[in-house]
C-alpha cells in the first residue's frame, strides 16, 4: 500500500509539472493533420494507406517523446562529442548506403517504411550547438567561438548538401544564429554571416530569376552585365573592385567628417562580399535548375505558370476559394480534383484553408503560436543555461518551419519543400518533431529539480 501511494505521488508530481498547454496544442495539431491528410488523399482512392503510415509514425514519435520526457536532458551535455560524431556517422552512412527518393540520397528503407535521418539529426545538432555555446559562455564575444560554431554547422550542412537536400539545411541557419545571439556572440559577426549567406544564396537565385524574364535584361542592359558577371571572371572582378573602392571611399569620407570609422570595417565588408560570392558557386552546384526556379518563382509565379509557379498558383487559388468558412470537409475542389500537387505533404495547409476556410486556418496558426510560445517560456524558466539554449533552438526550429511553410502556401515565401510540423504527411518529420517536444517537456519538468 505504501509503495502504491509513493508511486501515485510520483505520477502526480509528474502530471503537475507537465506543460498541458503545449500538450493541448500538440494534440490539436496532430488531430487536425490526420483529418486533413485523409481528405487530401481521398482522390488517390487509398487514403487508409497514408493514415496507417502516419499513425504508426505518431505512435513511434509519442513513445520516443515519453522516453525523452522522463530522461534527464542534462545527461546529453556530458556526451556532446559523442552525439556530434554519431550525427556525422549517420549522415555519412546514408550517403553511402541510403536510398534515393526524388533525387535525394537521404533515406533508409526499413521494411515497409522509409526514414529520413536528417529529421532526427537536426535535434542532435541543437543539443550539440547549445552545449558548445553553454560551455564557452564567458568567451562568446571572441571570434574563435563564432568560427568554431560555424565549423560545427558546416559539418552537418556540407554532408546534407552532398545528398543533395538544400531544403533540409535551411532550418540549421536560423537555429544557429538565434542561439549565437542569445548566447552573447558579437552581433557584428552574426550580421556578417547573414550578409555572406544572403549573397551566397542570392546570386544564383537572382540570376535564375532574370533568366526566366529575358525581357528585363533587354530593357535594362546594366542588369545584363551583372548577370553575365556570374560566369565571367573579368566582369566579376570589375564589380567586386568597384564595390571595394566604394566602401573605402565611403569610409574615408566619414572620417573626414570626424566620424570615427575603423579602416577594418570596409576591409571586413569586402572580405564578406568576396567570401559570399565564392560561396555562391557551392550553392550553384548544390541546387538543380528546377530547385532554383522553385525558390525564386514565388516573386512572380506567372513567369513559369505551367512549371515551377504552378504549385503556388494552385495553392493560392485553393486558399482564396475557401473564404471565411471553407467549402466543407472533404469538399475542396482543388484538392479533390487533383489540381493541387503535393497536397498531403508540402501544401497541406492549402487543403486546410480551402476546406476549413479562414477560421479553421487561423485557429491552426493560433495553436502553432501557442506551441512556440510555450517553448519560449520553457527556455526562459529552465533551471540552467543549457536547457534554455536547447529550448530556444527547438522553438526557433518549429517557428521557422511554420512561418516558411504557411508563407509558401500563401505565395509569400519560396517553395523550399519544408513540411508543416505535425500536419504534413511524413513519418520522419512526425517522429523528429515529437521527439523535439519530448526534449522540451524534459526541460520543463526539471525546472525546479534535477
Amino acid at each position: 500500500m505504501i509503495q502504491d501511494h509513493e508511486e501515485k505521488t510520483l505520477l502526480q508530481k509528474f502530471a503537475d509539472h507537465i506543460d498541458w498547454v503545449m500538450i493541448l496544442a500538440l494534440f490539436y495539431l496532430i488531430g487536425t493533420g490526420l483529418i486533413t491528410i485523409f481528405s487530401a488523399t481521398l482522390h488517390s482512392g487509398h487514403p487508409e494507406k497514408f493514415m496507417v503510415t502516419q499513425t504508426a509514425a505518431i505512435a513511434i514519435g509519442v513513445a520516443g517523446m515519453i522516453f525523452l520526457t522522463g530522461f534527464n536532458y542534462q545527461y546529453f551535455r556530458q556526451m556532446l562529442p559523442y552525439i556530434y560524431i554519431i550525427s556525422l556517422v549517420v549522415m555519412v552512412t546514408v550517403l553511402v548506403g541510403g536510398s534515393t527518393v526524388r533525387g535525394t540520397k537521404g533515406w533508409f528503407h526499413l521494411g515497409y517504411f522509409s526514414f529520413q535521418p536528417v529529421e532526427v539529426v537536426k535535434l542532435l545538432y541543437i543539443l550539440v550547438i547549445a552545449g558548445f555555446l553553454d560551455s564557452r559562455w564567458r568567451d562568446t564575444k571572441k571570434f574563435s567561438v563564432f568560427a568554431a560554431g560555424l565549423a560545427l554547422l558546416g559539418g552537418h550542412v556540407l554532408l546534407i548538401l552532398m545528398q543533395p537536400d538544400f531544403g533540409s539545411t535551411l532550418s540549421y541557419f536560423p537555429v544557429t544564429l538565434v542561439l549565437m545571439f542569445v548566447a552573447g556572440v558579437e552581433p557584428l559577426y552574426i550580421g556578417g554571416a547573414i550578409i555572406m549567406g544572403g549573397i551566397a544564396v542570392g546570386i544564383p537565385l537572382l540570376t535564375t530569376f532574370f533568366r526566366l524574364q529575358p525581357d528585363l535584361l533587354i530593357l535594362h542592359p546594366r542588369l545584363q552585365y551583372l548577370v553575365s558577371a556570374v560566369g565571367n571572371l573579368k566582369h566579376a572582378s570589375i564589380i567586386l573592385g568597384s564595390i571595394t573602392a566604394f566602401l573605402f571611399t565611403a569610409c574615408w569620407f566619414l572620417r573626414q567628417l570626424k566620424i570615427n570609422v575603423s579602416w577594418l570595417l570596409p576591409l571586413l565588408l569586402t572580405g564578406i562580399i568576396v567570401a559570399g560570392s565564392y560561396s555562391s558557386l557551392v550553392v550553384e552546384h548544390s541546387l538543380k535548375e528546377y530547385q532554383r526556379k522553385r525558390l525564386i518563382v514565388f516573386l512572380n509565379p506567372e513567369i513559369d505558370a505551367l512549371g515551377s509557379g504552378y504549385n503556388i498558383i494552385q495553392s493560392k487559388i485553393a486558399i482564396g476559394s475557401g473564404k471565411i468558412f471553407g467549402k466543407g470537409l472533404f469538399s475542396g475542389t482543388q484538392s479533390q480534383l487533383g489540381f493541387l500537387p503535393e497536397q498531403h505533404t508540402d501544401f497541406i495547409f492549402a487543403v486546410h484553408g480551402e476546406e476549413g476556410g479562414y477560421l479553421w486556418a487561423q485557429m491552426t496558426i493560433i495553436f502553432y503560436f501557442l506551441l512556440v510560445w510555450r517553448a519560449m517560456l520553457i527556455a526562459r524558466e529552465s533551471r540552467d543555461r543549457y536547457g534554455s539554449l536547447v529550448a530556444t533552438g527547438l522553438a526557433t526550429m518549429f517557428a521557422f518551419y511554420a512561418v516558411i511553410n504557411i508563407g509558401m502556401v500563401m505565395g509569400l515565401m519560396p517553395a523550399t519543400g519544408l513540411p508543416l510540423p505535425f500536419l504534413s504527411y511524413g513519418g520522419s518529420s512526425m517522429v523528429g518533431s515529437l521527439w523535439g517536444i519530448g526534449l522540451l517537456l524534459s526541460i520543463h519538468i526539471r525546472r525546479f529539480t534535477h
